[in-house]
């Protein structure tokens, strides 16, 4: 499988990771001693289920490295934009593609045996599209002060993952409108619910609806088959939004390398 790592995140003075970015790339932030965005490379790279990996909203000078061959993409202005452009991309180097690898440039924390679960874990059944969500429990098991934000459900309280997978089909042009509005609102789960429907809406705000149930209302709603993965990992919901969360991952990244050092 193909990987899309979308790098187009170039904070503005208002983002209150600007202090730390000066207008440049999001993807570029120092994370013990390399690149945000080259962790994630690394995991790609040392994922045994992944082929070949397209950049978006960086260039061959950005001085990034990686084992598996690796296209850049100009960014496109949108989110939606990227991932068109990257499908794009990856059906021509390999017309016959069904599935691809979303991942955003800001989970540093993503290791090699994490992508290849994802992935191992999402081919045993054909869906369209598999989205990530990881448990409050898990998250905060891990990363107890990251002061996610979590959707509450019926039977869960959630965040999604960064790392997602995705049939090619559904960069077809039916589909655009409705994954623009889920895509603008991704911060906001009442936005999106609202984009789905008023009742979902309603069970969403009473905590009336459960993980299961909330599939099948989107996936009715969009007209495609969807499963979420449920990951045990927090790192691929750990996002860098903010600043204490970058110095989380600092802290965080560091300490591992200073153990697998010492080992």
């Amino acid at each position: 499988m193909d990987a899309i790592v979308t790098a187009g995140g170039i904070p503005l003075p208002e983002d209150p990771l600007y202090s730390y970015t000066q207008g440049h790339s999001k993807a570029m932030l120092d994370v013990a001693g390399k690149p945000m965005i080259q962790w994630v490379l690394d995991a790609l790279a040392g994922a045994k289920d992944v082929d070949q990996i397209v950049v978006i909203g960086l260039t061959e000078k950005s001085g990034l490295s990686c084992a598996k061959p690796i296209s850049y993409i100009s960014n496109q202005g949108s989110m939606l934009a990227n991932v068109l452009a990257g499908i794009a991309k990856v059906q021509e180097f390999k017309p016959d593609a069904d599935y691809v690898l979303l991942v955003s440039s800001d989970i540093p924390g993503l290791k090699p045996e994490m992508v290849d679960w994802l992935v191992e874990t999402a081919m045993e059944t054909q869906d369209d599209i598999y989205y990530g969500v990881v448990p409050r429990a898990v998250m905060e098991s891990t990363f107890p002060n990251s002061k996610r934000t979590y959707t509450k459900l019926k039977d869960i309280e959630l965040c999604g993952a960064d790392l997602n997978i995705a049939h090619v089909r559904l960069a077809g042009e039916e589909y655009l409108d409705m994954w623009e509005r889920l895509i603008g609102n991704r911060k906001s789960p009442m936005r999106q619910a609202a984009t789905v429907g008023i009742g979902t809406l309603v069970l969403l705000a009473t905590r009336q609806i459960t993980l299961d149930d909330a599939v099948k209302r989107v996936c009715k709603r969009i007209g495609i088959k969807g499963r979420a993965i449920l990951w045990g990992h927090a790192e691929a919901g750990m996002d860098v939004d903010k600043p204490h969360q970058l110095e989380i991952l600092r802290e965080f990244l560091s300490q591992q390398a200073a153990s697998e050092g010492a080992a």
